[in-house]
């Protein structure tokens, strides 16, 4: 899909959609008790959509009507089996990479599935305890086959790769008959992700505890049922109030000043792009890295930290960013764990830009687009994680259209 947008200046008031990182750990926690819950404000995007089908192949009932879930959990006790169970992961890193632990706590025969740029952005933690478990692994293109059950233990995780390795072990974890050490092995990046799943575990009734560098997670743990709301996403939320960067008036409502989520740094890293050309530390929130790139480059320019990870994203957003930015007569130079971004005077491009099949890049340059008008080719990207964006921001007076 082809989205044309025209030089706009955004203007009202607009909620910002669900956390999808509180509501893929609220729906894996509802899955795992074994009673009702209700999970209220979920916004079906197709990640959400990927964890709501694994969550059924584990065996738990989801419905969901408009906003809220109803989930009836799974009996541990009849959930394991000898069936071979199928998790369709579509392009969620998240819902592959905590599914994966989850579904070894039950035991027996599993195949999670995926796009070739799914797979191929890798499970090497997960890999690395199946082999000393004596779990059996096969991968393919689309596939990931894994025979086996985890046991409680030791196990070392490196920090500073994706914490959804570390969120993942803390959901299986606490279910298994003995109690287990995780023991991170290097500076811990992203950590506000690992503290949102230990604030929904909390809510579960799942205790964890943190000492230095390792999380404590007892074995034998319940989950407890219950009736839960998903607060509003930081993440989406700092593509909205970016139109005010760029001189609109929008008021962007539902979000939580007090929340874990790392991207809430959004509000404070765009008034530092607002006052000159600063240093900006992404390591614990890289999904905020295409908008500060964007916002950047019409500012005062700046530098990012922290970007090393940017490569095993929906793309590689640093390059995909800096491709696309070069075709409106912007300049990023990339490093190997940092870039800079030039002030350079933007133009409108000769040609339609790429969405790079990642839904934050399509989001970044359509903020800027509005300064003077594009195109975006690929701009379906954006039903990763808000499916309801060129709408919304409709509401706002930007002016959009579609060539399907």
């Amino acid at each position: 899909m082809k989205v044309k947008i025209e030089k706009s200046m955004a203007r009202g008031e607009i909620y910002a959609p669900p956390s999808k990182s509180y509501a893929h750990r609220t729906l894996i926690c509802s899955s795992l008790t074994n009673g009702q819950s209700t999970v209220n404000n979920i916004a079906k995007s197709e990640d959400i959509s990927a964890t709501v089908d694994c969550i059924k192949e584990l065996g738990a009932k989801c419905e969901i009507n408009g906003t809220t879930a109803e989930i009836c959990g799974i009996c541990k006790d009849t959930a394991a089996n000898t069936a071979v169970k199928k998790f369709m992961c579509r392009e969620s890193g998240s819902t592959l990479r905590f599914f994966i632990p989850i579904a070894l706590s039950l035991g027996g025969v599993c195949e999670f599935y995926g796009t070739p740029k799914l797979i191929s952005r890798g499970i090497e933690v997960y890999e690395d305890i199946c082999k000393k478990q004596g779990i059996l692994i096969e991968k393919s293109e689309n596939r990931i086959r894994l025979e086996g059950k985890l046991k409680p233990g030791v196990f070392d995780v490196r920090g500073d790769i994706s914490s959804q390795f570390i969120s993942g072990l803390m959901f299986a974890l606490p279910t298994l008959d003995g109690d287990s050490v995780i023991n991170i092995t290097t500076p811990l990046e992203s950590k506000g992700y690992i503290l949102i799943t230990a604030d929904v575990l909390s809510r579960f009734g799942i205790k964890i505890r943190f000492e230095n560098n390792k999380i404590y997670v007892d074995g034998n743990q319940k989950y407890t049922a219950i009736n839960s709301f998903v607060e509003g996403d930081m993440s989406n939320g700092a593509f909205l109030d970016a139109f005010n960067v760029l001189g609109g008036d929008v008021s962007v409502k539902g979000l939580n000043k007090d929340t874990y989520q790392p991207d809430k740094a959004y509000a404070e890293y765009f008034e530092k792009l607002k006052a000159g050309a600063p240093v900006l530390d992404v390591s614990d929130c890289p999904d905020l890295a295409p908008i500060l790139i964007a916002l950047a480059a019409v500012c005062n320019g700046a530098t990012l930290t922290g970007t090393r990870r940017l490569k095993i994203k929906e793309s590689d957003r640093a390059q995909a960013m800096a491709c696309e930015l070069e075709k409106m007569g912007g300049r990023v130079d990339i490093f190997e764990n940092s870039l800079t971004v030039y002030k350079r005077e933007l133009h409108k491009p000769e040609k339609a830009l790429c969405s790079h099949n990642d839904h934050r890049i399509v989001m970044a340059l359509s903020v800027i687009l509005t300064l003077f008008g594009g195109e975006i080719d690929g701009a379906e990207a954006v039903t990763k994680s808000y499916p309801n964006f060129f709408d919304d921001i409709k509401t706002l007076g930007v002016e959009v259209s579609y060539e399907i």
